[in-house]
């Protein structure tokens, strides 16, 4: 594996592209997704400049409510969200024809992504879909007409019975974990409710630097946070980040506890190759070599940038 932080041979082009794949296919997918993977239908905090931190984060609000509106109401030819929308799509599908042809007896049979976006591009993505895949979807809400958030809604898995009871298969799933929020959130009482809009004041932590603070004051981040550190204890597992760089203190914490787990791996796909310096000094992991920890550069790939694209189509395999 292409790891800079220990002293294994290095894999390059279609061996290490062939090796991601094979994670993918036998062990228990998990992602981390970060801003990167949503641009340049959204740009990130650091391109609203400004010497309020504050005015910055609200520039950044804005600019996913009014992306997020246009996905609910399908007006989305424009901005560069159909491309980014498709990247969406072509990761959700590629990860249900993955858990279709895994050996649920050997591998789960779920897929868990946990996003510190809040925009809509993956429930959009899903929305579109579903329809024409066995895929179950779980974003941890339940209800019919008001769908309400409750970690222990996580805690299941789906089955497709024979007709006269004569088996059971377990049918692929995939759930969605996001600890800062989401626009189509809202406070209603004690609970979060699961909206089809974009609230005005939407339930979301902002990026101010300080989202460890924030989250862990919310029992109900704290729940998701504490659900995906689950996940990344669990044994056989593969966390594969794309669009994040660890500025998040509390995820950084979260990252370096896991790494402790030596049957966890985590693939980290640089978007530059400059990228792993910034990452692993966020993570304060710049002496601390850890051998299940696999930093991607683009150009072990053959590649200039390593984008969301690019990550479904290692993958897919092409």
């Amino acid at each position: 594996m292409c790891n800079s932080n220990n002293n294994e041979p290095s894999k390059q082009g279609s061996d290490l592209k062939k090796e991601l794949k094979e994670l993918a296919l036998t062990k228990r997918m998990c992602f981390l997704i970060g801003s990167g993977a949503s641009m340049p239908a959204i740009h990130l905090m650091s391109s609203y400049k400004s010497d309020d931190p504050e005015i910055a984060n609200e520039k950044l609000l804005k600019e996913v409510k009014n992306v997020s509106s246009k996905l609910i109401r399908n007006k989305i030819k424009q901005n560069h969200i159909p491309t980014v929308l498709k990247n969406y799509k072509d990761l959700i599908t590629t990860i249900s024809n993955i858990l279709t042809k895994s050996n649920s007896r050997n591998t789960p049979n779920n897929a868990t992504i946990f996003t510190t976006n809040y925009d809509l591009f993956i429930e959009k993505a899903l929305d579109e879909i579903l329809p024409q895949t066995p895929l179950i979807f779980n974003d941890g809400a339940k209800g019919y007409f008001n769908r309400y958030l409750d970690g222990a809604n996580f805690n299941k898995s789906f089955s497709y019975r024979g007709l006269n009871d004569n088996y059971i298969d377990e049918l692929p799933s995939i759930s969605l974990i996001k600890p800062h929020g989401s626009v189509n959130w809202k406070k209603d009482n004690n609970q979060i409710l699961v909206t089809n809009n974009v609230e005005r004041d939407p339930v979301v932590v902002k990026p101010t630097g300080y989202e460890d603070q924030e989250t862990f004051l919310n029992n109900h981040f704290h729940d998701m946070l504490r659900i995906f550190q689950l996940e990344l204890d669990k044994p056989q597992s593969v966390l594969f980040v794309i669009g994040f760089s660890f500025q998040d203190q509390h995820i950084s914490q979260m990252i370096r506890r896991a790494l402790n787990n030596r049957e966890l791996i985590i693939e980290c796909l640089c978007y530059g190759e400059d990228d792993e310096e910034t990452i692993l000094k966020n993570l304060g992991m710049q002496d601390k070599p850890r051998s299940n920890l696999h930093m991607i550069k683009p150009k072990s790939l053959g590649l200039e940038h390593i984008t969301l694209s690019d990550l479904c189509n290692i993958l897919k395999g092409d």
